[in-house]
């Protein structure tokens, strides 16, 4: 596959913090990919030195393709209508957005109202669609569901599909891990300006180990205990409760979900 993105070294530090000490991967064309990291992990820094909107120190970036950017944070006039808004943004970019997909994202339901009186979702909805005049090679989303109610949550996962199956890379922000899940074809996670993991759910569930949470409810309330090998554990919490003499009233396993392995693999040692 060829490569829509090549990050290299990248380096970036305000004053003596330094927020990307050598990070280095790669997205290819087409595919989805999510970029993911607690905060003060540098993930915010390193999408704006991507997407040219900030400076770096050292190491190189080399995209390929026209990006078309939604930022996490902002605005546009209070009192511009969002198909003014999109008029304007068609007028620079001399380039039409797909009727489809103005009515996909509920654009010119908005038509009376004002950037003002817009809602969150409907603030997002709009910088999405301003992202993507221009038919963009590249999108960037920062969080783009935030706000949204589930109507608009499906219907914007649906719109995100057809354009990766248009052949679009996507890059996607997200705190969503069920949304990542659902989503993404791989995945990175910085710890301290680097990469700890870099691969798909899978790849990333067989590094951090399976994970079994087992939920023993007693009349004393309901204790949960972690463990890699579900078997072996189970059979000797059931002995130890029969040894006490402790009457048992429910047992539950759970599969460790990907917000836990993120958080074990983003808050552990770098690599």
């Amino acid at each position: 596959m060829n490569r829509a993105i090549d990050v290299r070294g990248l380096k970036k530090s305000y004053g003596k913090n330094q927020v990307l000490n050598g990070l280095s991967f790669s997205i290819e064309e087409g595919e989805t990919f999510a970029l993911l990291g607690v905060n003060g992990a540098g993930k915010t820094t390193a999408l704006e030195c991507i997407e040219g909107l900030r400076s770096y120190d050292g190491g190189s970036i080399d995209v390929k393709g026209k990006m078309g950017i939604q930022l996490q944070s902002s605005s546009l006039p209070a009192h511009i209508k969002p198909m003014e808004a999109v008029g304007l943004f068609s007028t620079w970019s001399r380039s039409k957005l797909d009727p489809a997909t103005l009515d996909a994202l509920g654009i010119q339901n908005m038509e009376k109202k004002q950037y003002g009186q817009l809602s969150t979702g409907q603030k997002r909805r709009l910088h999405l669609a301003l992202a993507m005049i221009g038919d963009p090679d590249i999108l960037f989303l920062d969080e783009p569901t935030a706000g949204l109610d589930v109507e608009g949550r499906v219907s914007l996962h649906d719109r995100i599909r057809k354009l990766k199956a248009q052949g679009k890379t996507i890059v996607l922000a997200s705190h969503d891990m069920a949304e990542i899940e659902t989503l993404c074809d791989r995945l990175a996670i910085l710890n301290r300006g680097r990469i700890a993991f870099c691969g798909t759910v899978s790849e990333l569930t067989e590094t951090i180990g399976k994970k079994y949470l087992i939920h023993i409810k007693t009349r004393d309330g309901v204790s949960t205990y972690e463990t890699d090998t579900v078997e072996d554990t189970l059979i000797s919490l059931l002995q130890d409760l029969k040894k006490k003499g402790t009457h048992l009233l429910d047992i539950k396993v759970d599969r460790g979900t990907l917000e836990q392995h993120f958080i074990e693999m983003a808050r552990g040692k770098e690599e």
